[in-house]
């Protein structure tokens, strides 16, 4: 080989290098669970519409979020849900960047576990907070997928009132990094 040869091939490496860097750091961006396993326990199974759970949010960690990070999100979404356009079961934004964790049950609005500052918007259960699982019977394990979201911004300019799919929209408009767990459930 050349030494133009070589230099050629030494800068390519080095912009290859440069150019995928960030985007390894946001690998790493992880979330973890004490309380979540491959199949939901009824701690996270919804009490109400025909199911009989507990339905207490999981305890979530995660770590390593990108570089940039303002706030952070949370959601559960169901894709399997016979809807049509699946179904919320947790909306959760302008946690603050300083928060690595939430506490078993920081989706029940009365214990006011969530960060400060924190907003829990509506789901598809019509309102604030979490709401568990609950499939309809017979139907195939659905997928719950928990996920955390590194965002650029410190808040998203929304309320409590905000629908899944707004908050939605605004989550992936301002998304560094997302990490996620996915369990299933059926009955």
């Amino acid at each position: 080989m050349t030494i133009n040869g070589l230099q050629k091939r030494l800068f390519l490496t080095t912009l290859i290098i440069l150019l995928t860097a960030p985007l390894a750091r946001a690998e790493n961006f992880t979330l973890t669970s004490k309380d979540l396993g491959g199949q939901l326990s009824d701690h996270q199974v919804f009490s109400g519409f025909g199911c009989t759970g507990k339905n207490i949010s999981p305890q979530l960690t995660w770590k390593n979020a990108p570089t940039g990070t303002k706030s952070f999100a949370v959601t559960v979404y169901d894709p399997d849900a016979p809807t049509g356009s699946g179904w919320w079961h947790w909306v959760l934004f302008n946690i603050p960047a300083t928060v690595t964790q939430l506490a078993p049950d920081a989706g029940n609005q009365t214990k006011k576990l969530v960060p400060k500052g924190s907003i829990q918007s509506v789901t598809d259960y019509g309102k604030p907070g979490f709401g568990g699982a609950c499939p309809p019977v017979g139907d195939k394990p659905h997928r719950y997928i928990f996920t955390v979201y590194a965002l650029k911004v410190e808040k998203l300019e929304l309320d409590a009132a905000s629908s899944p799919a707004m908050v939605g929209y605004n989550l992936n408009q301002n998304s560094l990094a997302k990490a996620s767990l996915i369990s299933y459930y059926g009955r």
